[in-house]
């Protein structure tokens, strides 16, 4: 996880385009300025971004569906539930399901977990467009082949 880049998935664990579903993986820091203020003596990582993690894990699920040919951009965050705190160190698991598609929108159901334990959940939804530009493309290429997203989905 590089938190202060906003790069927040590690790797990708699992990616299913048949099965519209990816799990990946994030690995909270033991230190980062995030954790200066949030808390001080007692650090957490804040929920604002475990649901920026599941966005980022949803919206890699829906580039591989479109085959890198359009971008998801976070519109909205339906019944968000936090319901553990994470400290530094969690390997967390991130799952996404998209379950729909279409009309320039996607919306998928995503989950965090830490050792089996749901730390929060959330139905994200996400306008669909093309690139902005081809360098943000490149650069989105570039970004998934750090975090093992196969640029060819393996199964359709």
């Amino acid at each position: 996880m590089r938190i202060e880049y906003f790069q927040l998935i590690d790797r990708v664990v699992e990616l299913s385009v048949a099965n519209r579903m990816i799990r990946v993986e994030a690995v909270v820091p033991e230190t980062s300025t995030i954790f200066e203020g949030h808390f001080p003596g007692y650090p957490l990582m804040p929920g604002v971004l475990l649901v920026e993690a599941m966005a980022q894990a949803s919206g890699w699920l829906v580039i591989a569906t479109t085959k890198f040919a359009r971008m998801p951009f976070l519109a909205q965050i339906k019944e968000a539930k936090l319901r553990s705190f994470v400290p530094p160190r969690r390997v967390l698991a991130i799952v996404a399901e998209l379950v729909h598609e279409g009309s320039g929108f996607a919306v998928t159901r995503a989950s965090v977990t830490d050792e089996g334990k749901r730390v929060c959940d959330a139905e994200l939804t996400f306008r669909v467009l093309e690139f902005p530009n081809e360098d943000f493309a490149v650069w989105m290429r570039q970004t998934a082949k750090q975090i093992a997203l196969p640029m060819e989905p393996v199964d359709g």
